[in-house]
């Protein structure tokens, strides 16, 4: 078993039966010690002080286990609008916010985010600035996009 399935088998009985899930665990390496970092979220959003016990509660584990032969720094923490979405429950955690979407075609494509599936997502587009010489159908507006076709997804932010 990896270090990182390990890991993710100590988080799971944390996790309050599916409420939380995690998002991403990175492990990086330095000359002195490891950074182990996990990204925990929950559909309605997660606090520091569920983060706090989740990285009290596994330290203690880690300690025990003696997981990590070298020093180590757990940070616990909620994926920021820096962090691409990656899990279908964040695309449903942020249906109607505008998200860019970057293709593995290397197209990118911003809108709201309208429908989640579970292999799919919808955008509703924005109108174009300047009127167009054709009219355009409310349906050329929508766009579904595969999960598989997606390189990134980012939430667009908005100062308004």
């Amino acid at each position: 078993m990896s270090i990182k399935e390990h890991l993710e088998t100590l988080l799971n009985p944390m996790l309050e039966e599916g409420r939380l899930f995690i998002v991403n665990i990175l492990i990086k390496p330095s000359r002195t010690s490891q950074k182990v970092s996990i990204l925990v979220d929950s559909d309605e959003g997660i606090t520091i002080q569920e983060c706090t016990s989740i990285s009290r509660r596994l330290a203690k584990q880690l300690e025990e286990l003696d997981l990590f032969a070298d020093a180590y720094t757990l940070e616990v923490s909620s994926p920021g609008l820096d962090q691409p979405l990656t899990l279908v429950r964040q695309y449903r955690k942020n249906l109607g916010r505008n998200i860019k979407v970057t293709l593995k075609s290397g197209d990118i494509v911003t809108g709201q985010l309208t429908d989640v599936q579970e292999e799919q997502i919808t955008l509703q587009l924005p109108e174009p600035k300047k009127k167009p010489k054709v009219a355009i159908e409310p349906s050329e507006l929508i766009k579904t996009i595969s999960l598989e076709d997606i390189s990134k997804a980012m939430i667009e932010i908005s100062f308004k």
